[in-house]
């Protein structure tokens, strides 16, 4: 188990469940109009797709450059999210 978190696996394993949910979520809107819209789910899924990005490069030994950079595009995702959310 310690080498599925030291390898970054456990990232890809959480950023295949979150593209999997997102892809469902888009699917059914697409098929049944219910459901969030495109951008609504974006602004969901992608400062979690950001931060098991940081995970993975923090676990792995990426410099801190990266896991900086992925932690900004986490931060800007969120400010996304909110400002869809917000003009509702």
């Amino acid at each position: 188990m310690a080498e599925f978190f030291a390898s970054g696996r456990v990232a890809d394993l959480v950023l295949a469940v979150l593209l999997a949910e997102a892809a469902l979520l888009f699917a059914w809107h697409r098929r049944s109009g219910r459901g969030l819209r495109p951008t609504a789910l974006a602004g969901l899924v992608l400062p979690g797709v950001a931060f098991a990005l940081a995970l993975r490069a923090a676990l792995t030994g990426a410099g801190w450059g990266f896991v900086a950079a992925a932690l900004v595009a986490a931060l800007a995702a969120h400010l996304f999210d909110l400002a869809i959310r917000l003009r509702r």
